[in-house]
Protein backbone atom coordinates (compact mmCIF):
# COMPACT_ATOMS: atom_id res chain seq x y z
CA UNK A 1 0.00 0.00 0.00
CA UNK A 2 1.37 3.24 -0.67
CA UNK A 3 1.06 6.39 1.79
CA UNK A 4 2.01 9.78 1.92
CA UNK A 5 5.82 10.43 1.95
CA UNK A 6 7.56 12.68 4.25
CA UNK A 7 11.12 11.29 4.78
CA UNK A 8 13.33 11.53 1.78
CA UNK A 9 12.98 11.21 -2.11
CA UNK A 10 9.49 9.91 -3.56
CA UNK A 11 9.57 6.08 -4.49
CA UNK A 12 7.02 5.89 -6.74
CA UNK A 13 6.03 2.29 -5.77
CA UNK A 14 6.21 3.43 -2.07
CA UNK A 15 4.00 6.75 -2.13
CA UNK A 16 1.32 9.10 -3.26
CA UNK A 17 2.97 11.91 -5.11
CA UNK A 18 2.63 14.70 -7.83
CA UNK A 19 5.56 13.73 -10.85
CA UNK A 20 8.36 15.55 -9.63
CA UNK A 21 9.23 16.70 -13.25
CA UNK A 22 5.82 17.85 -13.64
CA UNK A 23 6.75 20.74 -10.86
CA UNK A 24 9.66 22.09 -12.68
CA UNK A 25 9.89 23.98 -16.05
CA UNK A 26 11.45 21.32 -17.49
CA UNK A 27 11.45 22.65 -20.61
CA UNK A 28 13.60 25.38 -19.80
CA UNK A 29 16.00 22.86 -17.25
CA UNK A 30 16.45 21.15 -21.06
CA UNK A 31 17.29 24.03 -22.62
CA UNK A 32 19.48 25.26 -20.25
CA UNK A 33 21.73 21.59 -20.20
CA UNK A 34 21.72 21.46 -24.37
CA UNK A 35 23.17 25.20 -24.56
CA UNK A 36 25.83 23.83 -21.89
CA UNK A 37 24.71 26.35 -18.70
CA UNK A 38 25.28 25.80 -15.40
CA UNK A 39 22.69 26.80 -12.93
CA UNK A 40 21.24 26.55 -9.93
CA UNK A 41 17.80 24.57 -8.51
CA UNK A 42 17.01 25.99 -4.91
CA UNK A 43 13.38 25.56 -3.14
CA UNK A 44 12.95 25.21 0.72
CA UNK A 45 14.19 21.77 2.70
CA UNK A 46 11.39 18.55 2.12
CA UNK A 47 9.75 20.70 -0.82
CA UNK A 48 10.65 17.66 -3.35
CA UNK A 49 14.36 18.86 -4.84
CA UNK A 50 16.25 15.94 -4.52
CA UNK A 51 12.89 13.52 -5.91
CA UNK A 52 13.32 16.29 -8.99
CA UNK A 53 17.01 16.28 -9.59
CA UNK A 54 16.93 11.81 -9.22
CA UNK A 55 13.68 12.36 -12.11
CA UNK A 56 16.05 14.39 -14.48
CA UNK A 57 19.01 12.52 -14.26
CA UNK A 58 16.85 9.00 -14.79
CA UNK A 59 15.24 11.36 -18.10
CA UNK A 60 18.90 11.80 -19.15
CA UNK A 61 20.10 8.86 -18.54
CA UNK A 62 17.21 7.08 -20.70
CA UNK A 63 18.34 8.86 -23.42
CA UNK A 64 15.24 10.55 -24.17
CA UNK A 65 16.51 13.84 -23.79
CA UNK A 66 19.54 13.54 -25.58
CA UNK A 67 22.62 11.68 -25.11
CA UNK A 68 24.07 12.57 -21.72
CA UNK A 69 25.64 10.92 -19.24
CA UNK A 70 24.14 12.38 -15.97
CA UNK A 71 25.37 12.11 -12.49
CA UNK A 72 23.75 13.02 -9.16
CA UNK A 73 25.19 13.31 -6.10
CA UNK A 74 24.71 14.42 -2.82
CA UNK A 75 27.61 16.47 -0.98
CA UNK A 76 26.63 16.91 2.57
CA UNK A 77 28.34 14.27 4.03
CA UNK A 78 31.40 16.60 3.48
CA UNK A 79 29.35 19.18 6.28
CA UNK A 80 31.45 17.25 8.90
CA UNK A 81 34.46 17.80 7.43
CA UNK A 82 34.48 21.37 8.14
CA UNK A 83 36.92 23.74 6.59
CA UNK A 84 38.95 21.11 6.05
CA UNK A 85 39.38 21.31 2.46
CA UNK A 86 41.17 18.07 1.50
CA UNK A 87 39.52 15.98 3.67
CA UNK A 88 36.29 17.39 2.08
CA UNK A 89 37.46 16.47 -1.60
CA UNK A 90 37.66 12.82 -0.13
CA UNK A 91 34.27 12.67 0.83
CA UNK A 92 32.89 14.97 -2.15
CA UNK A 93 35.13 12.85 -4.67
CA UNK A 94 33.77 9.41 -3.27
CA UNK A 95 30.87 10.42 -3.24
CA UNK A 96 30.97 11.21 -6.75
CA UNK A 97 32.88 8.14 -8.04
CA UNK A 98 30.36 6.00 -6.12
CA UNK A 99 27.19 7.63 -7.78
CA UNK A 100 29.07 7.59 -11.05
CA UNK A 101 29.83 3.70 -10.54
CA UNK A 102 25.96 3.05 -9.62
CA UNK A 103 24.94 4.07 -13.48
CA UNK A 104 27.55 2.11 -15.11
CA UNK A 105 30.86 4.43 -15.21
CA UNK A 106 33.98 3.16 -13.53
CA UNK A 107 36.50 5.95 -14.31
CA UNK A 108 36.55 8.33 -10.96
CA UNK A 109 35.98 5.20 -8.35
CA UNK A 110 39.19 3.45 -10.11
CA UNK A 111 41.42 6.89 -10.38
CA UNK A 112 40.12 9.58 -7.83
CA UNK A 113 42.62 8.45 -5.04
CA UNK A 114 45.58 9.05 -7.04
CA UNK A 115 44.22 12.60 -8.56
CA UNK A 116 43.35 13.35 -4.56
CA UNK A 117 46.96 12.13 -3.63
CA UNK A 118 48.30 14.51 -6.29
CA UNK A 119 46.18 17.09 -6.45
CA UNK A 120 45.10 17.37 -2.75
CA UNK A 121 41.93 20.69 -2.04
CA UNK A 122 42.35 20.95 -6.17
CA UNK A 123 41.74 17.68 -6.60
CA UNK A 124 37.68 18.15 -7.82
CA UNK A 125 38.65 19.81 -10.77
CA UNK A 126 41.34 18.17 -11.99
CA UNK A 127 39.04 14.54 -11.69
CA UNK A 128 35.80 16.32 -13.08
CA UNK A 129 38.34 17.07 -16.10
CA UNK A 130 40.14 13.42 -16.55
CA UNK A 131 36.53 12.04 -16.14
CA UNK A 132 35.09 14.54 -18.95
CA UNK A 133 37.88 13.80 -21.42
CA UNK A 134 37.55 10.37 -20.71
CA UNK A 135 33.59 9.62 -20.84
CA UNK A 136 32.30 8.80 -24.68
CA UNK A 137 29.16 11.46 -23.93
CA UNK A 138 29.04 15.09 -22.69
CA UNK A 139 28.82 14.19 -18.69
CA UNK A 140 26.18 16.28 -16.84
CA UNK A 141 26.42 17.04 -13.03
CA UNK A 142 23.78 17.19 -10.74
CA UNK A 143 25.32 18.73 -7.17
CA UNK A 144 23.00 18.08 -4.14
CA UNK A 145 22.87 19.65 -0.98
CA UNK A 146 25.54 22.07 -1.63
CA UNK A 147 24.95 24.83 0.63
CA UNK A 148 25.61 22.50 3.56
CA UNK A 149 29.17 23.06 2.99
CA UNK A 150 31.11 25.43 4.74
CA UNK A 151 33.61 27.96 4.28
CA UNK A 152 36.24 27.74 2.39
CA UNK A 153 35.45 23.99 1.72
CA UNK A 154 32.20 25.60 -0.19
CA UNK A 155 34.12 28.43 -1.74
CA UNK A 156 37.02 25.42 -2.84
CA UNK A 157 33.94 23.67 -4.31
CA UNK A 158 32.27 26.75 -6.08
CA UNK A 159 35.75 28.22 -7.97
CA UNK A 160 37.37 24.77 -8.67
CA UNK A 161 34.18 24.28 -10.74
CA UNK A 162 33.67 28.02 -12.44
CA UNK A 163 37.83 27.43 -12.93
CA UNK A 164 36.87 24.53 -15.90
CA UNK A 165 33.90 26.36 -17.17
CA UNK A 166 35.69 27.10 -20.70
CA UNK A 167 36.73 23.51 -20.84
CA UNK A 168 33.33 22.35 -21.26
CA UNK A 169 32.11 20.01 -22.78
CA UNK A 170 34.88 17.70 -23.57
CA UNK A 171 36.89 18.20 -20.92
CA UNK A 172 34.36 19.22 -17.73
CA UNK A 173 30.71 19.21 -17.92
CA UNK A 174 28.56 20.32 -20.10
CA UNK A 175 25.92 21.42 -17.50
CA UNK A 176 26.35 21.71 -13.56
CA UNK A 177 23.21 21.88 -11.35
CA UNK A 178 24.06 23.34 -8.32
CA UNK A 179 20.90 22.72 -5.61
CA UNK A 180 20.18 23.58 -1.83
CA UNK A 181 17.72 26.00 -0.26
CA UNK A 182 19.29 29.24 -1.19
CA UNK A 183 20.30 30.63 -4.36
CA UNK A 184 23.93 30.83 -4.55
CA UNK A 185 23.73 34.75 -5.33
CA UNK A 186 22.79 35.06 -1.31
CA UNK A 187 25.79 32.75 0.31
CA UNK A 188 27.60 35.18 2.65
CA UNK A 189 30.90 32.69 3.09
CA UNK A 190 32.94 33.45 5.30
CA UNK A 191 36.60 32.19 4.63
CA UNK A 192 39.10 31.93 7.17
CA UNK A 193 42.33 30.79 5.04
CA UNK A 194 41.40 34.59 3.47
CA UNK A 195 39.81 36.16 6.71
CA UNK A 196 37.16 37.61 4.76
CA UNK A 197 33.53 37.38 3.37
CA UNK A 198 33.38 35.95 0.17
CA UNK A 199 30.12 36.47 -1.67
CA UNK A 200 28.80 33.00 -3.71
CA UNK A 201 28.12 34.86 -6.97
CA UNK A 202 31.81 36.26 -7.08
CA UNK A 203 32.64 32.58 -6.42
CA UNK A 204 30.67 31.27 -9.00
CA UNK A 205 29.85 33.74 -11.74
CA UNK A 206 29.14 31.57 -14.46
CA UNK A 207 25.73 31.06 -12.95
CA UNK A 208 23.41 31.49 -16.35
CA UNK A 209 19.67 31.02 -14.12
CA UNK A 210 18.34 30.84 -10.82
CA UNK A 211 15.65 27.96 -10.75
CA UNK A 212 13.05 27.50 -7.60
CA UNK A 213 10.76 24.24 -6.77
CA UNK A 214 7.53 25.67 -5.50
CA UNK A 215 5.12 24.48 -3.51
CA UNK A 216 1.92 22.08 -4.66
CA UNK A 217 -0.71 24.08 -6.56
CA UNK A 218 -4.24 23.65 -5.31
CA UNK A 219 -5.26 21.31 -8.22
CA UNK A 220 -2.19 19.31 -7.39
CA UNK A 221 -2.79 18.90 -3.59
CA UNK A 222 -6.33 17.90 -4.55
CA UNK A 223 -4.41 14.95 -7.43
CA UNK A 224 -2.17 13.75 -4.22
CA UNK A 225 -5.16 13.28 -2.04
CA UNK A 226 -7.16 12.03 -4.80
CA UNK A 227 -4.62 9.11 -4.97
CA UNK A 228 -5.25 8.00 -1.70
CA UNK A 229 -8.82 7.53 -2.30
CA UNK A 230 -8.62 5.88 -5.25
CA UNK A 231 -6.69 3.26 -3.77
CA UNK A 232 -8.03 2.78 -0.40
CA UNK A 233 -11.90 4.03 -1.41
CA UNK A 234 -11.20 6.89 1.87
CA UNK A 235 -12.32 9.82 0.33
CA UNK A 236 -11.79 13.03 1.71
CA UNK A 237 -14.81 15.58 2.69
CA UNK A 238 -14.78 18.43 0.74
CA UNK A 239 -14.49 20.75 4.01
CA UNK A 240 -11.12 18.33 4.40
CA UNK A 241 -9.95 19.30 0.93
CA UNK A 242 -10.30 22.82 1.68
CA UNK A 243 -8.65 22.57 4.99
CA UNK A 244 -5.58 21.36 3.80
CA UNK A 245 -4.70 23.56 1.53
CA UNK A 246 -6.00 26.65 3.18
CA UNK A 247 -3.47 25.65 6.26
CA UNK A 248 -0.17 24.44 3.97
CA UNK A 249 -0.94 26.24 1.09
CA UNK A 250 0.57 23.62 -0.65
CA UNK A 251 3.82 23.23 1.13
CA UNK A 252 4.47 19.61 0.32
CA UNK A 253 5.75 18.46 3.46
CA UNK A 254 3.29 19.72 5.42
CA UNK A 255 0.26 18.61 3.08
CA UNK A 256 2.24 15.20 3.07
CA UNK A 257 2.74 15.17 7.17
CA UNK A 258 -1.22 16.17 7.82
CA UNK A 259 -2.69 13.64 5.78
CA UNK A 260 -0.20 10.86 6.52
CA UNK A 261 -1.27 11.88 10.01
CA UNK A 262 -5.33 11.87 9.86
CA UNK A 263 -5.07 8.91 7.28
CA UNK A 264 -2.50 6.11 9.20
CA UNK A 265 -2.19 8.20 12.83
CA UNK A 266 -4.69 5.43 14.34
CA UNK A 267 -6.73 1.98 14.40
CA UNK A 268 -9.98 4.75 13.89
CA UNK A 269 -8.13 6.87 10.92
CA UNK A 270 -7.38 3.65 9.25
CA UNK A 271 -11.39 2.91 9.32
CA UNK A 272 -11.47 3.44 4.98
CA UNK A 273 -15.21 3.08 6.10
CA UNK A 274 -15.00 7.01 7.57
CA UNK A 275 -14.24 9.87 5.49
CA UNK A 276 -11.48 12.43 6.20
CA UNK A 277 -12.72 15.31 8.02
CA UNK A 278 -11.73 18.69 8.52
CA UNK A 279 -11.77 18.42 12.01
CA UNK A 280 -8.99 15.16 11.70
CA UNK A 281 -6.95 17.04 10.02
CA UNK A 282 -6.59 20.18 12.85
CA UNK A 283 -6.20 17.57 15.17
CA UNK A 284 -3.06 16.08 12.68
CA UNK A 285 -2.17 20.03 12.56
CA UNK A 286 -1.90 20.15 16.40
CA UNK A 287 -0.21 16.75 16.90
CA UNK A 288 2.41 17.75 14.48
CA UNK A 289 3.06 21.24 16.24
CA UNK A 290 2.81 19.74 20.21
CA UNK A 291 5.42 16.90 19.30
CA UNK A 292 8.38 19.56 17.41
CA UNK A 293 8.28 17.52 14.51
CA UNK A 294 11.98 17.80 12.59
CA UNK A 295 10.61 19.77 9.90
CA UNK A 296 9.13 22.22 12.05
CA UNK A 297 11.67 22.44 14.43
CA UNK A 298 14.59 23.38 11.97
CA UNK A 299 11.90 26.19 10.72
CA UNK A 300 11.72 27.34 14.84
CA UNK A 301 15.37 27.66 14.86
CA UNK A 302 15.61 29.66 11.84
CA UNK A 303 13.69 32.29 14.67
CA UNK A 304 17.11 33.13 16.47
CA UNK A 305 18.97 34.25 14.10
CA UNK A 306 19.03 38.07 13.50
CA UNK A 307 18.19 38.19 9.85
CA UNK A 308 15.22 36.13 10.11
CA UNK A 309 14.14 38.27 13.32
CA UNK A 310 14.18 41.24 10.96
CA UNK A 311 11.81 40.10 8.54
CA UNK A 312 9.39 38.52 11.02
CA UNK A 313 9.00 40.94 14.31
CA UNK A 314 7.38 43.53 12.15
CA UNK A 315 4.76 40.87 10.89
CA UNK A 316 4.02 39.84 14.60
CA UNK A 317 3.52 43.21 15.77
CA UNK A 318 2.03 44.56 12.78
CA UNK A 319 4.13 47.75 11.62
CA UNK A 320 3.96 49.42 9.13
CA UNK A 321 6.91 49.54 8.34
CA UNK A 322 10.43 47.12 8.99
CA UNK A 323 14.30 47.66 9.31
CA UNK A 324 15.23 44.13 6.87
CA UNK A 325 16.93 44.25 3.87
CA UNK A 326 16.24 42.93 0.58
CA UNK A 327 19.08 40.32 1.33
CA UNK A 328 17.10 39.44 4.62
CA UNK A 329 13.78 38.74 3.15
CA UNK A 330 15.74 36.78 0.21
CA UNK A 331 16.75 34.44 2.93
CA UNK A 332 13.63 34.24 4.73
CA UNK A 333 11.72 33.58 1.86
CA UNK A 334 14.36 30.81 0.44
CA UNK A 335 13.66 29.11 3.99
CA UNK A 336 10.21 28.97 2.92
CA UNK A 337 9.02 30.89 6.24
CA UNK A 338 8.09 33.95 4.53
CA UNK A 339 5.72 34.01 1.46
CA UNK A 340 6.97 34.25 -2.12
CA UNK A 341 4.40 37.36 -2.66
CA UNK A 342 4.36 41.02 -1.59
CA UNK A 343 3.88 42.36 0.92
CA UNK A 344 5.57 39.94 3.36
CA UNK A 345 3.75 37.27 4.81
CA UNK A 346 4.06 34.44 6.80
CA UNK A 347 4.13 31.59 4.01
CA UNK A 348 1.04 29.72 5.48
CA UNK A 349 -1.56 29.24 8.35
CA UNK A 350 0.39 26.28 9.93
CA UNK A 351 4.01 28.39 9.68
CA UNK A 352 2.16 31.23 11.77
CA UNK A 353 0.28 29.36 14.47
CA UNK A 354 4.05 27.70 15.10
CA UNK A 355 6.52 31.04 15.16
CA UNK A 356 4.29 32.71 18.03
CA UNK A 357 4.02 29.59 19.46
CA UNK A 358 7.78 28.84 19.45
CA UNK A 359 8.88 32.26 20.47
CA UNK A 360 6.68 32.20 23.72
CA UNK A 361 6.78 28.07 24.61
CA UNK A 362 8.72 29.02 27.62
CA UNK A 363 6.28 32.02 29.16
CA UNK A 364 3.28 29.27 28.53
CA UNK A 365 5.16 26.76 30.55
CA UNK A 366 5.08 28.78 33.05
CA UNK A 367 1.32 30.19 33.46
CA UNK A 368 -0.41 28.96 36.24
CA UNK A 369 -3.86 29.26 34.99
CA UNK A 370 -5.11 25.59 34.75
CA UNK A 371 -8.73 26.03 36.34
CA UNK A 372 -11.74 25.97 34.38
CA UNK A 373 -12.55 29.44 35.90
CA UNK A 374 -12.68 31.07 32.52
CA UNK A 375 -15.53 28.33 31.30
CA UNK A 376 -19.36 29.68 31.44
CA UNK A 377 -22.41 27.42 33.67
CA UNK A 378 -23.29 26.23 29.76
CA UNK A 379 -19.63 25.30 28.77
CA UNK A 380 -18.81 28.60 26.69
CA UNK A 381 -15.51 30.83 26.91
CA UNK A 382 -16.31 33.78 29.28
CA UNK A 383 -13.90 35.79 27.16
CA UNK A 384 -14.43 39.12 28.72
CA UNK A 385 -13.46 37.67 31.95
CA UNK A 386 -9.99 36.12 30.25
CA UNK A 387 -9.54 39.21 28.84
CA UNK A 388 -9.65 40.86 32.66
CA UNK A 389 -7.85 38.57 33.88
CA UNK A 390 -5.24 39.29 31.11
CA UNK A 391 -4.87 42.47 31.59
CA UNK A 392 -4.13 42.51 35.44
CA UNK A 393 -1.57 39.68 34.08
CA UNK A 394 -0.52 42.07 32.61
CA UNK A 395 -0.42 44.55 34.31
CA UNK A 396 1.92 42.76 36.81
CA UNK A 397 3.98 40.50 34.90
CA UNK A 398 4.45 42.43 31.52
CA UNK A 399 7.70 44.75 31.89
CA UNK A 400 9.95 41.27 33.28
CA UNK A 401 8.01 38.96 30.37
CA UNK A 402 7.96 40.89 27.67
CA UNK A 403 11.87 41.80 28.27
CA UNK A 404 12.45 38.17 28.02
CA UNK A 405 11.25 37.58 24.27
CA UNK A 406 14.07 38.08 21.51
CA UNK A 407 11.29 39.53 19.76
CA UNK A 408 10.61 42.43 22.14
CA UNK A 409 9.06 44.93 19.76
CA UNK A 410 5.86 42.19 18.99
CA UNK A 411 6.66 42.01 23.50
CA UNK A 412 2.93 42.71 24.07
CA UNK A 413 1.30 40.79 21.20
CA UNK A 414 3.02 37.65 22.17
CA UNK A 415 2.61 37.44 25.60
CA UNK A 416 -1.12 37.83 25.05
CA UNK A 417 -0.82 35.13 22.68
CA UNK A 418 1.16 32.83 25.08
CA UNK A 419 -1.63 33.47 27.82
CA UNK A 420 -4.86 33.09 25.88
CA UNK A 421 -2.85 29.53 24.03
CA UNK A 422 -2.26 28.27 27.37
CA UNK A 423 -6.03 28.36 28.37
CA UNK A 424 -7.51 27.63 25.08
CA UNK A 425 -5.47 24.40 25.03
CA UNK A 426 -7.79 22.55 27.42
CA UNK A 427 -10.38 22.67 24.45
CA UNK A 428 -10.32 25.40 21.82
CA UNK A 429 -7.93 26.77 19.08
CA UNK A 430 -6.58 30.03 17.72
CA UNK A 431 -6.11 31.42 14.21
CA UNK A 432 -4.03 34.09 13.75
CA UNK A 433 -3.60 36.88 10.83
CA UNK A 434 -0.69 39.59 11.15
CA UNK A 435 1.45 40.81 8.25
CA UNK A 436 3.90 44.00 7.14
CA UNK A 437 1.45 47.16 6.72
CA UNK A 438 -2.18 45.91 8.83
CA UNK A 439 -1.04 48.10 12.07
CA UNK A 440 -2.46 44.97 13.69
CA UNK A 441 -2.67 41.13 15.14
CA UNK A 442 -6.37 39.26 14.44
CA UNK A 443 -7.08 36.61 16.64
CA UNK A 444 -9.92 34.63 15.89
CA UNK A 445 -10.78 32.02 18.99
CA UNK A 446 -12.67 28.69 18.58
CA UNK A 447 -14.55 27.36 21.11
CA UNK A 448 -16.14 24.52 20.96
CA UNK A 449 -20.46 24.96 22.99
CA UNK A 450 -20.89 21.81 24.72
CA UNK A 451 -23.46 22.99 26.76
CA UNK A 452 -27.27 21.69 26.15
CA UNK A 453 -28.31 24.38 24.52
CA UNK A 454 -25.70 24.35 21.75
CA UNK A 455 -24.13 20.49 21.59
CA UNK A 456 -22.46 20.88 18.57
CA UNK A 457 -21.74 24.65 18.18
CA UNK A 458 -18.61 26.49 17.60
CA UNK A 459 -18.59 30.04 19.34
CA UNK A 460 -15.93 32.35 17.64
CA UNK A 461 -14.54 35.22 19.40
CA UNK A 462 -12.41 37.76 17.70
CA UNK A 463 -9.43 39.78 19.46
CA UNK A 464 -7.69 42.42 17.76
CA UNK A 465 -4.24 43.58 18.85
CA UNK A 466 -3.43 47.23 17.95
CA UNK A 467 -0.31 49.55 19.32
CA UNK A 468 -1.24 53.18 20.29
CA UNK A 469 -0.15 55.87 17.70
CA UNK A 470 -0.63 59.64 18.01
CA UNK A 471 -3.77 59.46 19.90
CA UNK A 472 -5.68 56.53 21.58
CA UNK A 473 -9.43 57.76 20.46
CA UNK A 474 -7.84 57.53 16.52
CA UNK A 475 -6.22 54.08 17.42
CA UNK A 476 -9.54 53.19 18.94
CA UNK A 477 -11.90 54.85 16.12
CA UNK A 478 -9.37 52.69 12.98
CA UNK A 479 -9.13 49.45 15.91
CA UNK A 480 -13.01 49.52 15.92
CA UNK A 481 -13.47 49.56 12.05
CA UNK A 482 -10.88 46.55 11.35
CA UNK A 483 -12.49 44.48 14.33
CA UNK A 484 -16.08 45.01 13.17
CA UNK A 485 -14.41 44.16 9.35
CA UNK A 486 -13.34 41.08 10.80
CA UNK A 487 -15.82 39.98 12.95
CA UNK A 488 -17.78 39.87 9.91
CA UNK A 489 -15.68 37.87 7.71
CA UNK A 490 -15.24 35.29 10.57
CA UNK A 491 -18.95 35.64 11.86
CA UNK A 492 -18.04 35.69 15.19
CA UNK A 493 -20.26 36.30 18.07
CA UNK A 494 -18.29 39.34 19.74
CA UNK A 495 -15.21 41.34 19.44
CA UNK A 496 -12.48 42.46 21.90
CA UNK A 497 -9.86 45.27 20.63
CA UNK A 498 -6.77 45.28 22.93
CA UNK A 499 -4.82 48.47 22.81
CA UNK A 500 -1.51 48.70 24.16
CA UNK A 501 0.10 51.72 25.15
CA UNK A 502 3.57 51.69 25.32
CA UNK A 503 4.85 55.24 26.20
CA UNK A 504 7.48 55.89 28.34
CA UNK A 505 6.96 56.75 31.67
CA UNK A 506 3.23 56.84 31.77
CA UNK A 507 1.92 55.51 34.72
CA UNK A 508 -0.37 52.37 34.20
CA UNK A 509 -3.91 54.00 36.21
CA UNK A 510 -3.47 56.03 32.25
CA UNK A 511 -3.49 52.67 30.46
CA UNK A 512 -5.43 50.36 31.61
CA UNK A 513 -9.39 50.49 30.54
CA UNK A 514 -12.35 48.66 29.58
CA UNK A 515 -15.07 50.09 27.70
CA UNK A 516 -17.63 49.21 25.49
CA UNK A 517 -18.24 50.73 22.02
CA UNK A 518 -20.02 50.47 18.87
CA UNK A 519 -18.93 50.29 15.55
CA UNK A 520 -20.02 52.13 12.20
CA UNK A 521 -21.70 49.03 11.42
CA UNK A 522 -23.68 48.54 14.64
CA UNK A 523 -21.16 46.04 16.25
CA UNK A 524 -20.86 45.86 20.16
CA UNK A 525 -16.87 45.66 20.67
CA UNK A 526 -15.33 45.56 23.83
CA UNK A 527 -11.86 48.09 24.17
CA UNK A 528 -9.18 47.09 26.36
CA UNK A 529 -6.23 48.86 27.32
CA UNK A 530 -3.09 47.86 28.43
Amino acid sequence: MRKFNTEGPIIAKDHYHVPPLQRVDLAEILELIRDKRYFVMHAPRQTGKTSALLALRDLLHSGAAGDFRCVYVNVEAAQAMRENVEPAMRVILGALASRARSVGDDYLYDTFPDILAKFGSGALAEALTRWCEAAAQPVVLLIDEVDALIGDTLIAVLRQLRAGYDLRPSGFPQSVVLCGVRDVRDYRIRSSSENAMVLGGSAFNVKAESLRVGDFTEAEVHALLAQHTEETGQPFTPEALATVWRQTRGQPWLVNALCRRACFGSESDRDRSRAITAEALLAAQEHLILSRVTHLDQLADKLRENRVRRVVEPLLSGASEDESSTPDLEYARDLGLIAQDTPPRIANPIYAEVVPRELTHAVQEKLLYEAAWYVAPDGGLDLDKLLGAFQSFFREHSEHLVARFDYAEAGPQLLLQAFLQRIVNGGGRIEREYGLGRGRTDLLILWPQAGPSAPHATCRFVVECKVLHRSLERTVRDGLAQTAGYMDRCAAQSGHLVVFDRTEGKPWQDKIFRREETAENGRAITVWGM
